[in-house]
């Protein structure tokens, strides 16, 4: 029998917790020191260029404090527009890394490598345009949720076709989701410069029509907007599927040991061509909250590249829906801060690709954080994220 105690075993919990949250947060500050040190190298100030970046992400808090007494005094909007403007943009930027953060983490349960959500990403984003702008007459209570649900089930079509292959030839997910991302691509293409093309010399859809628009809570320039809501419920939705219900338990099971899980009854193939339907839908999601919340209609070169983030997303965020949320939240920061970083402070908008790389590099060695910050390592169970070439 074993002699800890209750409390001993919380305490083991709790200690084993804080070790796995500690990690990707030293992770996040290695990287900004490392990058620091690339702007020094450089000849610039880190500290005027981080300065930059976090007023670019989160707005001043002077003018923060003076927009709100403005708007409190007076009622006049345009000063508080202009303070809380890089803080909405953080989180508009932010939404569709949830998304696609969270499609990718569901491959990674099931123990798949799914590197198409960019290409699920695109064309989530043309099936919603398309609804939104083919259909006319509609109330927006009707319009918009067909507009949704159309870009979501565009990317789930896209994600099934290599969870097909995958499941009943063996063909591996990475080499199959990445050739699907260039299929999309090239057919985006077509699709722009032919059929879906709009009016006007530009390979961009029509305009969508306001009733397909998710609402924005403020007025112009502000574009917060329903879409980031959506992403949290969709968060909370994947964790209740994940950890409270049986068909989560089988998901988690097959990518924990898949050769257990199918000694145990469960259907390996179902479990697959499940997951990436799944994982297609909520990368199509990021495209439809782009499209249908921000742009209101898809060119050439629409993604700039949610898909592909979204892979250290999910490696950040430990596979866990409330860390893809934390980590989509800090790209979502930094990605927006970075273009007020370039015309502020002259520093390179590349300065964030490299905290970025120098990030996922720490997440995906964590023994290089537990090393040099002296962690000791706590013994558990790994997510799989995938099994070999040959599986």
């Amino acid at each position: 029998m074993s002699n800890t105690t209750a409390p001993e075993k919380k305490e083991k919990k709790r200690s084993a917790i804080w070790s796995e949250l500690l990690v990707p947060v030293l992770a996040v500050v290695s990287g900004l020191i490392l990058g620091a040190i690339v702007i020094v190298v450089s000849g610039e100030n880190p500290f005027r260029a981080y300065g930059a970046l976090f007023t670019g992400s989160f707005g001043s808090p002077v003018r923060l404090i003076d927009g709100l007494q403005i708007y409190s005094a007076t009622g006049e909007t345009r000063q508080l527009l202009r303070a809380f403007y890089p803080l909405t943009e953080s989180l508009v930027t932010a939404t569709p890394y949830i998304f696609a953060g969270l499609s990718v983490a569901l491959g990674f349960r099931c123990g798949l490598f799914n590197i198409g959500a960019e290409g699920q990403f695109f064309i989530g984003a043309l099936s919603a345009a398309f609804v939104g702008y083919s259909i006319q007459g509609l109330p927006m209570i009707i319009h918009l949720p067909l507009a949704i649900l159309g870009g979501a089930l565009g990317g789930a079509l896209w994600g099934m076709i290599p969870g097909y292959l995958k499941a009943r030839f063996g063909a591996h997910e990475v080499v199959n989701t990445i050739m699907m991302n260039w299929i999309a691509f090239r057919l985006s293409d077509w699709l722009l410069d032919g059929p879906m093309k709009g009016p006007g010399f530009r390979p961009v859809t029509p305009t969508i029509f306001e009733t397909a628009e998710l609402p924005r809570f403020f007025p112009d320039p502000l574009r917060f907007n329903l879409g980031f809501f959506l992403a949290l419920l969709a968060a909370y939705l994947v964790y209740w599927f994940l950890f409270k219900t049986t068909l989560g338990f089988e998901i988690r099971s097959v990518g924990a040991n898949p050769d257990a899980a199918k000694y145990a009854g469960m259907n390996i193939v179902r479990n697959f061509v499940l997951v990436m339907v799944l994982a297609g839908g909520l990368a199509g999601l990021a495209g439809s909250a782009q499209v249908l919340g921000v742009d209101y209609w898809v060119g050439q070169g629409f993604s700039a590249g949610y898909g592909f983030d979204a892979i250290a997303i999910a490696l950040l965020g430990k596979s866990h829906p409330l860390g893809v949320v934390l980590a989509a939240l800090l790209f979502g920061f930094l990605r927006s801060g970075a273009t007020n970083m370039q015309s502020m402070a002259s520093i390179p908008i590349d300065i964030i690709s490299i905290i970025q790389g120098m990030v996922i590099v720490f997440i995906a060695a964590p023994e290089i954080i537990r090393w040099f910050y002296r962690i000791r390592a706590v013994k558990k169970d790994e997510t799989v994220l995938t099994r070999g070439w040959g599986s």
